[in-house]
């Protein structure tokens, strides 16, 4: 194997890489590490965020005192709503996947069922891709298959042998490289990713380093605690000659290998917002509760109708009191909170869709938002069909085949108010009516405009254009009036040209002649409908 040599985490490092000491990491995986677990426990929320200590420490305040103040702070997990609204916008309609010659195969029809080995679908798999892919900037895909020691296809479907998915986080990625080949490709050369097995053992848990190479495939044992790094369990030949291992990126970034967050922002303003809630939590302990002083030999009880006893030669400078902060600071906290929540929502475009109450947004600023969010899901859209591509292309390497399919994500994801376009059509069919100089099309237009807001994506209007199509009758047209308004509505149905020759024969001797003028009527003159 060749020596691909990275830098070496160091045993005494202080940011968060120190676990995979001695290891040759990726210089990025070690500049990131500590980025990506904040961005998934920022997710994830809960008792993860709280284990990150992501509170600012005061001044002489014990390790007692701050556990006690994380355990006390909630978190508004703005990150997680994001990223789930993003998923439910992306898949809200299912991509077209045409497999093309895999399609209808009995291991296709396996894999879409049970694509991981563990009884997740491609399309459960896919929503996972997007999910962590949102939260980390990217993730990796890797297609196995497992050893065949069958003769015949038969064997292999009964035993369930078949190409399978598995996802990595980044940060079980730990080390890759790209070569750049003659034509201008980037092929991927060598990937080692980091395994952990649930089953413990001894009281530790069983790590595992598993490294790609284009001509092996090597399993090694990895225990952070022993002298010994690793020791190698097993090597085989890679029988497909590439590491089948496909990135997906929610964006690129001008590192190879190394994506941008779509929540990236909205997780550092989310802590913040977790900073200040605490000081709302304090603020409100101090002032309900307030701080009494006093000397070692004044006596005094706890709680309502508490008694302090005090030595009758006590000074007066020196009798007890009460320390009882402002609470005036309270009303400035809530307004920075809601300003941060208010730049979250510009950041992710989300303003007019998680808004919990009325806010002053005019007609444009709204439409400008849905445009950018729209913009937004199609990058992402346009990633995962591209890499679903990718996947499918490996899948069927190991099945000796090519990949002549199409992935087509929806494109299109308006973001619209259908209610209001719905009034604002119904008001124009009553002006169209009520109007005398109205032109003859105005009907059928705001017809198609119905169409496209009843229908949830552009297979379905087709669908709903046929349906018109069906629907429209046909009787031979006499005059030119009755002509030009039918041959109108022909088109706005989308008949094409020759459909419109067929279920009109009597167009032909209308015109007269074959070159489809009217009769008596000079072709520089001659009108178009």
């Amino acid at each position: 194997m060749a020596d691909y040599s990275f830098t070496n985490i160091d045993q005494n490092a202080t940011d968060g890489s120190d676990f995979l000491a001695g290891l040759p990491a990726h210089d990025e995986y070690i500049n990131y590490i500590n980025r990506w677990k904040f961005l998934i426990n920022s997710y994830l929320g809960g008792a993860h965020y709280k284990q990150g200590n992501y509170l600012t420490k005061y001044v002489y305040e014990t390790q007692p005192e701050y556990i006690g103040r994380l355990a006390q702070t909630p978190l508004d997990n703005h990150v997680k709503s994001i990223t789930h609204i993003y998923n439910s916008f992306i898949y809200r309609n299912e991509p077209k996947r045409d497999f093309g010659t895999l399609d209808g195969s009995a291991e296709m029809e396996a894999f879409l069922e049970d694509c991981d080995m563990e009884g997740r679908t491609w399309a459960s798999f896919m929503r996972d891709i997007n999910l962590m892919s949102t939260v980390y900037g990217h993730c990796v895909a890797l297609i196995d298959r497992p050893e065949t020691v069958v003769g015949t296809r038969a064997e292999e479907l009964e035993q369930g042998i078949r190409p399978y998915a598995t996802l990595y986080t980044p940060e079980n990625v730990i080390n890759w490289n790209w070569k750049r080949l003659p034509n201008g490709h980037y092929e991927l050369e060598y990937l080692q990713l980091l395994e952990k097995d649930d089953k413990t053992y001894a009281g530790a848990t069983r790590y595992y380093l598993r490294t790609w190479t284009k001509d092996e495939i090597i399993l090694e044992e990895y225990n952070p605690k022993s002298q010994k790094t690793t020791e190698v369990i097993d090597t085989k030949p890679n029988p497909i000659g590439v590491i089948p291992a496909v990135w997906c990126y929610a964006a690129r970034s001008p590192i190879r290998g190394i994506g941008v967050s779509d929540i990236g922002d909205v997780a550092d303003t989310q802590m913040a917002i977790y900073s200040e809630l605490s000081e709302i939590e304090q603020l409100i302990r101090l002032t309900n509760h307030p701080t009494l002083v006093k000397t070692p030999d004044v006596e005094a009880t706890a709680g309502a109708g508490s008694i302090i006893t005090i030595p009758n030669e006590t000074d007066g400078a020196l009798r007890p009191y009460l320390l009882q902060p402002s609470g005036t600071n309270l009303d400035a906290i809530l307004k920075s909170i809601d300003s941060k929540i208010q730049a979250i929502d510009r950041m992710s475009h989300m303003g007019a869709i998680r808004a919990i109450e009325t806010r002053q947004m005019s007609g444009v600023a709204m439409m400008s938002e849905f445009l950018l969010l729209d913009a937004k899901l199609c990058e992402k859209a346009k990633q995962l069909e591209l890499f679903e591509e990718q996947f499918f292309r490996f899948w069927a390497k190991w099945q000796g085949q090519a990949f002549d399919g199409q992935i087509k994500y929806p494109m299109a994801f308006h973001i619209r108010d259908k209610n209001l376009d719905m009034d604002i059509l119904a008001k124009a069919a009553v002006i169209q009516r009520d109007l005398t100089t109205a032109t003859p099309d105005v009907k059928s237009v705001i017809d198609q405009k119905i169409l496209e807001l009843l229908a949830n994506d552009e297979d379905e209007l087709n669908e709903m254009m046929a349906d018109k199509k069906t629907a429209m009758t046909h009787t031979p047209v006499a005059n030119s009036d009755d002509l030009i308004k039918h041959l109108r509505e022909m088109i706005k149905a989308g008949y094409t040209d020759q459909e419109i020759k067929d279920l009109h024969p009597e167009l032909a001797q209308l015109f007269g002649d074959t070159n489809g003028q009217v009769p008596g009527q000079d072709s520089s003159t001659q009108q178009t409908v």
